[in-house]
C-alpha cells in the first residue's frame, strides 16, 4: 500500500506538514488539462533526442529511482508518492501533436515516446493517447523511438511496425532485474521483469525493432544480473542493449534510499556505498556527459562485462536508432506556401 508520508519535503514551499498520526493511503488522483504543445524540445548531450511527446504528468508505475519525480514539484505536489498517484492527463494532445506535425516543414528527427513519463503506463489503457499520437506519427511517416516498462505496448505493435515501415522505428523495454523480486520491491506497479520479457517477444514477433533497456544499473544491486538480463532479452528476440548508470537527484534520493532500506535492509548501505564509489561524491551526477555513466574501475568492470556479453550474444551495444526517412513530398498545405 502506498502511503502519503513518502514525499519528500518540496524545496519550493517555505513550510511542509508533518503527519501526527498514521499515514493514510495515497489513493489515485487523475486531473485532467488541455496542454499547450505536444512536442517537447530537448537539446542536453546526454539524451539521445530532440523532440519527445508525453502524454502523462506522474507515473503510477512508481519506480523508487525515477528520475522525473522534480517535476511534480512545479505542480505544487511531491516528488513522492504525490508523482505516483496524482497522474495528469493531457487530453488534447494527440490533437496537438497531429496540427504540430502538419505544420512543420523539417526533414523529420525522431520522436522520443516518451522522454519524463512512461506512455503506456496504466491509464493509457482507458485513455488512449499514446496510441493516437502514434497514428499521427504513422499518418505523417514520423520516425519514432520509445522506452517503456509497460506490457500495454503490445496494443501498439500494428502501429509500431507501420511507423517503422513508413519512417522508423525502434522500441527498448526497460528490464534492469532479471529476478521479479527485486523488481516488484523497487518497481513495484510496472510489469514483472519476466513479463517485460515476454513483451519484447511479441514486439519483435510483430516484426517491431526492440532492443532492453537496462535502465537503470544500480552497483551492488543488479550490476551482477547483467549478462542474465542480456542472454534472456537475446533470448526474446532483443537486437540491440544499453545500460544507465542510477542517477539520484536531490528529491529522488530520499524516496529511493528509503525503499531500498525497506526491501533490502542488509544490502542497502553497501549498495549506498558502491554507488558513491562509482558517482564519485555520490550525487545525482548533473553535470553533461556525466549524468549517465559512472566513473572508476568499478564501472570499467561493469563496462567491459556489459561489452563482452553483448558480443558473445550478438546483440548490439547501443540504442538503435530509427532509420530517418528522405524528405517526402510536399503535403498538400505545404503546395500553397511561398
Amino acid at each position: 500500500m502506498v502511503r502519503l508520508v513518502a514525499n519528500p519535503p518540496n524545496p519550493w514551499h517555505s513550510a511542509s506538514v508533518e503527519l501526527l498520526g498514521p499515514a493514510p493511503e495515497a489513493r489515485l488522483q487523475i486531473y485532467e488539462e488541455e496542454a499547450r504543445s505536444a512536442l517537447t524540445a530537448n537539446d542536453s548531450p546526454d539524451v539521445p533526442f530532440g523532440l519527445s511527446v508525453n502524454p502523462y504528468r506522474g507515473c503510477f508505475h512508481a519506480c523508487a529511482y525515477c528520475y522525473a519525480r522534480p517535476t511534480h514539484q512545479y505542480l505544487d505536489w511531491g516528488a513522492g508518492t504525490d508523482f505516483d498517484r496524482r497522474i495528469v492527463v493531457k487530453t488534447n494532445v494527440a490533437e496537438l501533436l497531429r496540427g504540430e506535425l502538419a505544420r512543420t516543414r523539417k526533414v523529420p528527427e525522431t520522436i522520443a515516446f516518451a522522454g519524463v513519463t512512461d506512455a503506456w503506463q496504466p491509464l493509457e489503457a482507458s485513455y488512449g493517447l499514446t496510441r493516437a499520437c502514434l497514428q499521427a506519427c504513422a499518418e505523417f511517416r514520423w520516425p519514432v523511438g520509445a522506452i517503456t516498462k509497460g506490457a500495454l505496448i503490445e496494443r501498439d505493435a500494428d502501429l509500431l511496425r507501420r511507423c517503422h515501415e513508413r519512417a522508423g522505428a525502434a522500441v527498448h523495454v526497460s528490464v534492469p532485474f532479471v529476478d521479479d523480486a527485486d523488481g516488484r520491491a523497487l518497481e513495484p506497479f510496472a510489469a514483472l521483469p519476466s513479463r517485460r520479457l515476454t513483451t519484447i517477444a511479441r514486439l519483435a514477433a510483430a516484426g517491431v525493432p526492440v532492443g532492453v533497456a537496462i535502465a537503470p544499473v544500480i552497483p551492488g544491486l543488479n550490476d551482477h544480473q547483467i549478462p542474465a538480463i542480456l542472454e534472456a532479452a537475446g533470448d526474446a528476440g532483443a537486437r540491440s542493449a544499453f545500460l544507465v548508470l542510477l542517477r539520484l537527484p536531490r528529491e529522488v534520493r530520499g524516496v529511493f534510499e528509503d525503499r531500498l532500506r525497506e526491501a533490502f535492509p542488509e544490502r542497502a548501505e553497501r549498495v549506498l556505498h558502491t554507488l558513491r564509489e562509482v558517482r564519485g561524491d555520490g550525487s545525482g551526477a548533473a553535470r553533461f556527459h556525466a549524468r549517465m555513466r559512472g566513473s572508476g574501475a568499478r564501472w570499467e568492470v561493469v563496462e567491459r562485462l556489459f561489452a563482452a556479453t553483448c558480443r558473445r550474444l550478438g546483440i548490439a551495444a547501443g540504442r538503435e536508432e530509427p532509420l530517418r526517412r528522405s524528405p517526402a513530398a510536399p503535403r498538400q498545405g505545404d503546395l500553397f506556401d511561398g
